[in-house]
């Protein structure tokens, strides 16, 4: 009928969260332009829970986490709108993306789902270079649409039904806080890739343990230019090669675990 104009669409933002106190507060103020905010907790220990669950704006639920695809996957399971804006809690919408947002998601023809590229900080000062400056995650998309596949338990993967586009506003991206907290989460990402190796039964490899790391950092240091970033590019490709590291070390633990299993069980 001639006039009658698209109704509004609503949004929901989901975050995922555990000890992200000192964060997560201005990762909910940049969303608090939602009309639903869902958070899922595993959780935390540092307060996060406490804040969360006395803000007007917040529901949470506690959930315990498994791995990062069974979390993210549980939390889209909350949400009661079919726009989902999914962020991760160390993560900061600037006005002009909320503006975008808005404007994409009302938009007759919109896709189903959309790109975001993200500004990384390390602490409070940019991170413009060290492999992260083509860095995108989709972020903004219809839950009747899209879902996280089975297939990764971290860096999760979402399979979209349907045409995707790019937001040109950036996701602005606390990704370092400290030294011990970047080294902490490089490591975990390692051993949950390596349990991903292992169940598709990929085997651990002496020469790729040596070469894989040092490729990493090779690549981010020189080719991706993290020298640029002058010691936070060091500090930032040195960890991110560590968490290689790790990853193979995480695989050859597993295989001999699970080599010493077999054994204690033969007749």
């Amino acid at each position: 009928m001639a006039g009658l104009r698209t109704p509004k669409q609503k949004l929901s933002a989901l975050i995922i969260t555990y000890n992200e106190i000192g964060y997560i507060e201005k990762c909910i103020d940049s969303v608090s332009f939602a009309d639903e905010i869902v958070v899922v907790d595993s959780y935390s220990t540092d307060g996060t829970y406490e804040y969360l669950l006395s803000h007007p704006k917040v529901r949470v639920i506690q959930n315990p986490f498994k791995n990062f695809t069974a979390q993210k996957s549980f939390a889209l399971k909350q949400s009661s709108n079919d726009w989902v804006l999914f962020l991760d809690a160390d993560e900061v919408v600037t006005k002009s993306l909320q503006t975008e947002i808005i404007e994409t998601i009302n938009k007759e023809n919109a896709d189903e789902a959309y790109w975001f590229y993200r500004q990384f900080m390390f602490q409070n000062e940019r991170l413009n270079f060290s492999g992260w400056q083509t860095d995108k995650n989709y972020r903004l998309f219809r839950k009747s649409k899209a879902h996280f596949t089975d297939k990764k338990i971290v860096h999760e993967t979402l399979v979209v039904d349907g045409t995707s586009g790019i937001l040109q506003e950036k996701l602005i991206h606390y990704c370092y806080k400290d030294y011990q907290d970047y080294k902490g989460k490089m490591l975990k990402y390692g051993q949950l890739k390596a349990k991903e190796d292992f169940y598709r039964e990929k085997h651990f490899n002496y020469l790729l343990m040596i070469i894989k790391p040092a490729w990493k950092f090779f690549n981010h240091y020189i080719l991706r230019l993290g020298i640029l970033d002058g010691k936070k590019g060091w500090t930032i490709c040195y960890l991110n090669a560590l968490g290689v590291l790790e990853r193979f070390r995480e695989l050859k633990r597993l295989e001999k675990k699970n080599q010493l299993a077999y054994y204690l069980v033969m007749p």
